[in-house]
């Protein structure tokens, strides 16, 4: 390739926020001054050579990533993050840059795969959150069943699931509609629970928030009653979680619906099937347990489906991993942390291989209880 020729700022910009960088920061990298970073993502000048070079390996990018055309990013204004008050701006670029790889990736697999079509209605009319957690129940046909794996169920329902790298591992998790298609980020360094806990959250931001965007008064508090009415339904709960319980009969009953044992203290709460200072005494025995930093009882994490088959279907035509790398123009390590750290590795073959033109229908089960 030609080095400077073919630069383009847009993705320069992109890959700096993405590793939660500042332009100062950057330069102090690369031995320059920083008006030299800025005038490489304004394009009022191109890097030479040796300047490209340290900026890729910086920035942990091929040094093809940084030519072709715009990439499309993910901007604030468009996103629902899980938690605001835990992000540093550059952990907030991080994850909005980690969406911008998604959207690649996303498109690269559409191009090849038929995936499910969006089904998520706009509930935000329903009188509350939890109104619209029972009417979505109803129409997905779920009834008061707890869910299997909240992975599979949004995956199966035309959501697009991807996981949020180690260096955005202080972000939640954050939800967006890109054009008709739904997304979500979970982060996977948190337990089975809070991560399903945290998808069921983002999917009320979906059907609550799609057309009021993510800035709408108690847009959180309305998520969150979302999520535990969906995870946890009335008629459920009545019909099985103890009276009164104590921390152990949590421990016990949590897995019936697999929430955390503070989750599902609340909804017990919530549901007035213990008092505020029964509430009050649960929390302090869990917090001396340490079940804030460690859950009991934890589940197996939950991961993607369509990647799983996805990456299968691949691995059919013999096409390797570095071969889906190289057509992103990323490191592999990028798709890793994207997709659950399901076995890329695994995409074995001739790296020469070219794979068959197919566009396959991929069959995605919904991850309801059998």
């Amino acid at each position: 390739m030609s080095y400077g020729a073919e630069f383009n700022p847009n993705r320069l910009g992109l890959a700096r926020r993405r590793r939660g960088l500042t332009k100062r920061k950057l330069a102090e990298l690369i031995g320059a001054d920083v008006r030299a970073v800025t005038a490489y993502e304004s394009g009022e000048y191109k890097p030479e050579r040796e300047r490209l070079l340290a900026l890729a390996d910086q920035l942990h990018f091929p040094v093809q990533f940084f030519v072709g055309s715009d990439v499309q990013e993910v901007t604030p204004d468009v996103v629902s993050f899980r938690s605001m008050s835990k992000m540093t701006a550059g952990q907030r670029d991080a994850a909005l840059g980690a969406g911008a790889v998604a959207l690649m990736l996303n498109e690269w697999i559409e191009q090849r795969f038929e995936l499910p079509a969006a089904q998520l209605p706009d509930l935000s009319q329903e009188s509350s959150p939890a109104a619209a957690a029972a009417a979505l129940r109803r129409i997905w046909g779920l009834g008061e069943l707890p869910i299997k794996n909240m992975v599979h169920l949004l995956e199966a329902r035309g959501v697009r699931v991807f996981s949020l790298s180690l260096d955005t591992a202080h972000v939640d998790a954050y939800s967006m509609w890109h054009a008709s298609t739904p997304f979500v980020f979970l982060n996977t360094m948190k337990s089975c629970e809070r991560s399903r806990f945290d998808a069921a959250h983002e999917l009320g931001h979906l059907v609550l928030h799609r057309h009021a965007g993510p800035k709408v008064k108690d847009a959180e508090r309305q998520a969150n009653e979302f999520a535990s009415a969906f995870l946890m339904p009335e008629g459920s709960v009545l019909a099985n979680a103890p009276v009164m319980a104590t921390v152990d009969q949590l421990v016990s009953h949590k897995v019936f619906w697999t929430v955390s044992v503070a989750a599902l203290a609340y909804r017990l709460k919530d549901l007035k099937l213990v008092n505020e200072w029964h509430y009050r005494s649960l929390c302090i025995e869990m917090a001396q347990r340490g079940y804030q930093k460690s859950e009991p009882n934890s589940a197996p994490r939950e991961t993607s489906q369509v990647f799983q088959k996805v990456f299968a279907a691949l691995r059919e035509d013999r096409m390797t991993r570095a071969d889906v790398a190289d057509q992103l123009a990323v490191h592999v390590n990028e798709l890793d942390e994207l997709v659950f750290g399901l076995a890329l590795t695994a995409l074995v073959g001739d790296a020469q291989a070219q794979s068959r033109p197919r566009r396959p229908v991929l069959q995605v089960i919904e991850g309801g209880r059998e």
